[in-house]
């Protein structure tokens, strides 16, 4: 009978992408497609999916939820980095392999992160 093993480190990588990705959305999304000159691409979007505008005028709440995960996923991960993983050399190998994936998954998350800040609170005031 065989096992996967999932690092226990994962999930909260996971979940600080999924909030990361939302700083992207409320902030960086809508500032690249009208920079490009989609404007009315973004029109579209909105119409599609009104919550985006929700997102953008809860920014402040946004952000502070994602950094909140990114740094719980953070210590989460420092902390799991030193927990054993199993003999058997497959499975150490699975084991090995999901802590990697967790930590490049967390960074994605950080950079994901600063460049959503980045348009959502200095942006405007650098660009005009």
């Amino acid at each position: 009978m065989s096992e996967d093993v999932k690092s226990p480190s994962t999930l909260p990588a996971f979940l600080s992408l999924f909030t990361s990705t939302g700083t992207l959305v409320c902030c960086a999304l809508p500032a690249l497609l009208v920079s490009i000159g989609a404007g009315a691409v973004m029109a579209g979007l909105i119409e599609a999916v009104p919550q985006i505008t929700w997102l953008g005028r809860n920014k402040t709440l946004v952000f502070s939820i994602a950094a909140v995960m990114i740094a719980l996923a953070g210590a989460w991960q420092w902390h799991a980095r030193s927990l054993p993983c199993p003999i058997d050399p497959v499975k150490a190998r699975a084991c090995t392999r999901a802590r990697q994936l967790s930590w490049i998954v967390w960074w994605v998350s950080v950079v994901a992160f600063l460049v959503g800040g980045f348009f959502a609170f200095f942006a405007a005031s650098l660009l005009g």
